[in-house]
């Protein structure tokens, strides 16, 4: 028997879970709300159980629990056994760049067609959402016995489509065009008779019609996960960035083995608009969570600053590959390519916030565990985004880095990454979790040991 054949096969056996495992998660997820509850779903059958904000806190040494926000954010987490060493956090974001549909008068009548009034969400290649099967997917706010309650919503069907305009009418359109949300990217409910979208959201959810008092719902692609390439060595799916990383970061909570650190996991929604939201990276969600588990454990103030010293953020958001076609858009010297590992994101004016001590961290993490890292710098002329991390680390100031998987077409309807890649994503963060950050004392606070 060859032992490299039977390595081999056990890796593409891994990698093939891993690419189930994540295209389950993708296809739950058609908008942040189905994101969150698919965790809470995965979350429960691995034993967690659920906290309220509403309620008074009491978790107990080697309890698992989380906690949900306006159903679009969650943060779950591992408390230790015994007095926690620190706290090994990993951050992803549950939204992606789409339409949002409109509230009070969601459809635009003619004679001859109804048309779903649409505002964009988030930055998008706007182009690829045309001619391609869309649906409708997340909140409404129903009112029954004087009492609210927000319920997920899903139209599981093929329901709208933005047509393109006809070449023959835009002999320029393959020379450049411009989208205007207005017009050129309101989406075909139907014929001019077509009935109100309103009932097919009561329908879907299970509600009454008369009991829904708001509604807050995105256009989604209804089309499914899918291997690509020669050999299957690619993913095309929508939502990639940033549902790859919050799968990683989910699957690497579960599945680690408890240390002596609090292990936590954050999935934040509205980073696509800056996460100044109730729900956001950019509130108190994750500081509110880290005061009230620490008060939960008895500690004071002094004992709740140390331990934020002793702790390591991991903000996870996907990053550009370098193109095929467009290697001129990334520095030659950090482009990274899919398949090739965790990427780590630098840039000098902190978009992201990896510096020199939380890179040199993570890079041994990954190293110890046997996964590959590149690196990734915006190209010297080419400003890029930013990530949550520099938004999270705002509210609760810690050693943290940024980290993604490279992809392409990022903001796309549709987005391409590595196979391989979920399986290193999903390895490097169990190595996180499983790693303690043993910090120096206070005569050398800026050394760590990996234990």
């Amino acid at each position: 028997m060859n032992p490299d054949s039977d390595a081999l096969g056990q890796e593409r056996a891994f990698i093939m879970q891993d690419i189930e495992s994540l295209f389950s998660f993708i296809e739950a997820s058609p908008a942040a709300p189905g994101a969150v509850a698919e965790a809470v779903r995965r979350l429960t059958d691995a034993g967690f159980a659920p906290l309220a904000e509403t309620a008074p806190w009491r978790v107990t040494p080697g309890g698992k629990y989380y906690l949900t926000r306006n159903l679009t954010s969650l943060i779950a987490f591992r408390v230790p056994e015994g007095a926690p060493s620190g706290a090994m956090i990993v951050a992803a974001h549950s939204d992606s760049p789409s339409y949002a549909v409109g509230t009070a008068s969601p459809e635009r009548r003619d004679a001859r067609y109804t048309r779903l009034s649409v505002e964009k969400y988030g930055g998008m290649l706007a182009a690829t959402w045309m001619d391609r099967p869309l649906s409708v997917s997340g909140v409404l706010t129903v009112c029954a016995d004087n009492t609210l309650k927000q319920i997920p919503v899903t139209i599981d069907r093929d329901l709208i489509v933005i047509p393109s305009l006809a070449i023959h009418m835009d002999r320029q359109a393959n020379d450049g065009a411009t989208y205007r949300t207005s017009t050129e990217m309101q989406p075909l409910y139907g014929d001019g008779a077509a009935p109100d979208l309103l009932p097919l959201l009561a329908e879907a959810a299970g509600v009454d019609p008369a009991d829904i008092v708001s509604t807050e719902t995105w256009l989604y692609l209804r089309e499914k996960p899918r291997r690509v390439g020669a050999s299957g060595e690619y993913i095309l799916s929508p939502r990639l960035d940033d549902l790859m990383c919050a799968w990683g970061g989910l699957t690497g909570l579960i599945e680690a083995p408890a240390t002596t650190a609090i292990q936590m996991f954050a999935l934040f929604d509205n980073e696509e608009v800056g996460s100044a939201s109730y729900q956001g990276a950019g509130s108190d969600l994750l500081r509110g969570t880290f005061e009230r588990l620490t008060a939960a454990l008895g500690m004071d103030e002094d004992a709740r600053r140390a331990l934020l010293a002793r702790s390591f953020l991991v903000s996870a958001d996907n990053a550009h590959a370098v193109h095929p076609n467009h290697p001129e858009k990334a520095d030659p010297l950090y482009a990274p390519r899919m398949n090739g590992g965790v990427v780590i994101k630098h840039n000098a004016n902190r978009r992201y916030v990896t510096d020199a001590f939380s890179e040199g961290v993570f890079r041994e993490i990954c190293r110890r565990a046997g996964v590959p890292t590149q690196d990734y710098r915006n190209h010297p002329d080419i400003p890029g985004g930013s990530t949550l991390g520099c938004i999270s680390n705002g509210q609760l100031s810690l050693h943290a880095v940024d980290i993604g998987m490279a992809q392409l077409a990022m903001h796309a309807a549709c987005e391409t990454a590595g196979a391989q890649d979920a399986t290193y994503l999903r390895q490097a963060v169990a190595a996180f979790y499983g790693t303690a950050l043993c910090f120096g004392d206070g005569n050398d606070p800026d050394t760590v040991t990996l234990a």
